[in-house]
């Protein structure tokens, strides 16, 4: 399975190492900037990287030649569609809520705000709405009392989320297909970037 990885930071990196340990090829990274730690990381691994030309929004000729999936790790860039046409499964990524709750860029925020029982992370397909593609994976964890937003992300979530996405990888290289379960609307909110 050929993958470009879309990412930054070290949630990129890690799930970079994760990928490479997971039997696939990892055949581009995009990054919105070119000192990024993930960048840094595919090129002593001596995968090629491309700097996106818009940091908001990555592009068809962004994506690798005769990519399979698309994956993104902490990337704020919109997938355009032209560029998930040019994956044969699309583009998955990883997103710290139960979605469709809290769909936004302050997930695990709002999530400490709204005083949320319980957290999780789900892998969803890429579609031209933040947050809104066809669950490919989901799953809950409880969140500590008095826990903050980042306690929350590395103790739970992000391990969380590189578990699911190995989940969904092995899935689609065993099934070449991805699940997908529809989101339900009703129970949508949003989760914008909170006041500094």
């Amino acid at each position: 399975m050929r993958i470009t990885l879309v990412g930054s930071r070290h949630f990129g990196v890690t799930t970079f190492d994760m990928l490479r340990q997971h039997g696939v090829e990892i055949v581009r990274v995009v990054v919105a900037d070119a000192d990024d730690r993930l960048a840094a990381a595919a090129r002593a691994a001596g995968i090629e990287v491309a700097v996106q030309a818009d940091p908001k929004l990555v592009v068809a000729k962004e994506i690798a030649a005769d990519t399979d999936l698309i994956v993104t790790a902490h990337s704020h860039a919109r997938i355009a569609k032209d560029a998930l046409a040019a994956a044969k499964l699309g583009g998955i990524g990883y997103h710290p809520s139960l979605l469709p709750r809290h769909r936004g860029i302050a997930a695990i925020e709002w999530t400490i705000r709204e005083g949320d029982p319980i957290a999780g992370g789900t892998v969803y397909h890429l579609a031209n709405r933040m947050d809104a593609g066809a669950i490919a994976a989901q799953e809950w964890c409880f969140v500590r009392k008095g826990e903050t937003a980042r306690e929350l992300w590395e103790r739970a979530l992000a391990p969380l989320g590189q578990k699911l996405l190995a989940e969904v990888i092995d899935y689609a290289k065993t099934h070449n297909a991805l699940p997908a379960k529809p989101q339900d609307e009703q129970f949508a909110t949003s989760a914008p970037a909170l006041p500094a």
